[in-house]
Order: C-alpha cells, then structure tokens, then sequence
C-alpha cells in the first residue's frame, strides 16, 4: 500500500479527486462521442457545451453581473501583465507593488508606458500589505495583486478605489466571495485554485475596453476573445475541461461561501501551530496573513534544525513544503482542494518533530 502524502505545492495546485476522476474518464472517451478529450475538435457541439457550462458556473459562483464577461486565454498570467498595459494604459496607471508578481506587472507596463508604484513593501521584504496610500482619481486603473504567493500575504477585502480597478487573483480566486462589480479586469492562472495549468480566466468590464488610443494586435486585445466566445483560436481544451470539473466539484460543496468557511479554518488551524510552536516562526504580518499560503522559519535559534524537519516531513508524507527559493524557509499552500485532514496532519507532524528536540 502506497503511503498517504498530502500535497502543499503552491502550483500547479492540488485539485479534487473528482475532477482528476472524471479527466481520466475523458481521456479515453469525451462526452460519449467515442474520441479522446485530446483529440476532440473544439469545433463541435460537445465542446461548445463545455464552454458554456464553465462560463456560466463563473458567473454563478462569483455572482459575475452582466456588465462582465468571463474569457479563457493561453499564455499564463504573466503574458496577462501585458494584455493589461495594451488594453487600458492610455496615459497613466499606478501598481501596488507586493510581491515578485505585482513588480513584474508593474515593469511590464512601464514598457508600455507611465506607470508607477504607488506603494510598496519591498522594505520589509514584502512581509506586509501597504496602507494608507491615496489613490488619485485620474489614474487610468490601479493594479493590485491580491494575493502573494511567495511572501505569503493577502489583500483579503475588495477595495474601494476611485479609478478602474485591475487585479491579479491567480492564487486566491474562488477561495472567497468577490464583489466583482467593483473591478474593470480580474484575471489570473488556473492553477492554484481553479484548474491545472495552461489556461488563465478573465472577468472583463464590457464598457471598459476601447478607451484607448494605441493599436492593439489582434490577439491581445480582450474584444477579440469576447467576440469570439475564447475561440478566436484553438483554446487549451484539456485545461478548460479540467477547470470546468473542479468548478462543477466546488458548486457541489456549497459554493465560494462554503469553501471560504473551510479555508479560514485550515488556515487558523496551521497558523495556530506556528504562533504555538517553540521550533517554528511566521514571516507574513499578522493582519496581513494570506489563507492560501503560509510561509514560515525555523525560530531563531533553531535555524540548524531546517534540513532535520524537511527530512522529516517528508518521511511523514509531507509534499510541497519548501518556500520559494527567493525566501528559504517552509511554505504550505492551502489551495481549495486541500482538506482540513491534510492541514491537521502537517500540524501533528510539526508538534511531533518539537517534541523529538526538546
């Protein structure tokens, strides 16, 4: 018998069984038309089903109005840091600078044109989320990052923001509920919380698109993949058909409201045991912690014992553990799939190694 291992990787993530179940399943045969998920054409009514289911299980979820449509594009997120400059940077745009990713955002439309961070916490080594800044009205949008994956931080409230609001929800989208109303442009990758890699979502703001003067080409421009429903090419259908199972697996949990409940109770749950834990120290601001990544340190005097717990969680069927290379330390991603068991079971493991080195 296989051991238990419970996954922590911070992307691609952990998805529902159910959905991993159901992939196989198409793998061998789509929709009974006798033809691999692989191989389907997406050009066939089986397919333009699936398109529509997972299109309308992100309005229903997200409660999306109709002033949004919802897109699929190739490309990762980080060609999204340039499908945002092309499509609304007409004279100025301002980036809340909280990590790695917001700054790569941030430099990518500085390529494009004036853009600037309007506050920023690499001071601290991005270990909190900036306040008090003021956010001018004439500003062609505000880009935040919700949420960090690196540095383990969260915007964890819709903000109120007096020009267009743009954010990258790559690793917290669906884990709460989100005025959508209040944002021109949500978008992010689909592995973390939503599907496997290889396709990203935007929430788009209809009206909000043409206010630019510049030439977009065809293919960054999000009227085209409004228009053409995600097809103006051959979309990433295999990651499509997994995204569209994990959202039918989280409507059939109860929806984003249940899912919040159970991520605010993993994350306590882990946080609790850093905050007790002898051995072990957070690195993320309290008010700032994030509910999908949890990063933490060996607490001074300890830093010998690094290696010692890696090898040891690792025995104990720990998997996806180790911060991000920029920061040393542990990092447990606790992605909508991950269960509150699996949340419980770094927990013993991590009271079980303090009790070894007492």
């Amino acid at each position: 018998m296989s051991k238990k291992v419970h996954v922590f990787n911070a992307g691609p993530c952990l998805l529902p069984q159910v959905a991993i179940d159901h992939a196989i399943e198409a793998l061998k045969d789509f929709s009974g038309t006798g033809i691999s998920v692989l191989s389907i054409s997406h050009r066939t009514k089986e397919w333009d089903a699936v398109m529509d289911e997972c299109r309308a299980l992100w309005k229903e979820l997200l409660h999306i109005p109709d002033t949004h449509e919802v897109v699929f594009l190739g490309g990762g997120a980080s060609l999204q840091f340039l499908y945002v400059a092309m499509n609304y940077l007409e004279k100025k745009a301002a980036y809340l600078d909280t990590g790695v990713w917001a700054h790569k955002a941030l430099k990518e439309a500085q390529g494009i044109g004036e853009a600037y961070a309007i506050a920023c916490s690499k001071d601290k080594n991005y270990s909190y989320i900036p306040k008090g800044y003021d956010i001018p009205a004439d500003l062609d949008y505000l880009h935040i990052t919700t949420n960090n994956t690196i540095y383990g931080t969260e915007i964890h409230e819709d903000i109120d923001c007096p020009c267009p609001l743009i954010a990258d929800m790559s690793s917290d989208i669906m884990s709460r509920p989100v005025d959508v109303s209040k944002y021109d442009l949500i978008y992010g990758g689909a592995q973390k919380n939503v599907g496997p890699a290889g396709v990203i979502f935007a929430i788009i703001k209809k009206e909000s698109l043409g206010r630019v003067s510049r030439y977009i080409p065809t293919m960054l421009d999000y009227r085209t993949h409004i228009d053409k429903l995600s097809m103006f090419n051959t979309p990433p259908v295999f990651a499509i058909y997994v995204m569209n199972e994990t959202l039918k697996w989280l409507k059939s949990i109860g929806g984003v409201e249940a899912i919040q409940k159970i991520n605010q109770q993993k994350a306590k749950l882990l946080y609790d045991e850093i905050d007790r834990n002898s051995l072990f120290i957070g690195t993320a601001a309290k008010e700032d912690r994030s509910l999908m990544n949890v990063c933490f340190v060996m607490a001074p005097g300890h830093e010998e014992l690094q290696d010692e717990f890696f090898a040891f969680a690792k025995e104990h069927g720990m998997v996806g553990i180790k911060g991000h290379r920029s920061v040393g330390g542990f990092r447990a991603s606790l992605y909508n799939a991950c269960t509150v068991e699996d949340v419980q079971a770094l927990v013993d493991c991590m009271k079980e190694f303090e009790t070894l080195k007492k």
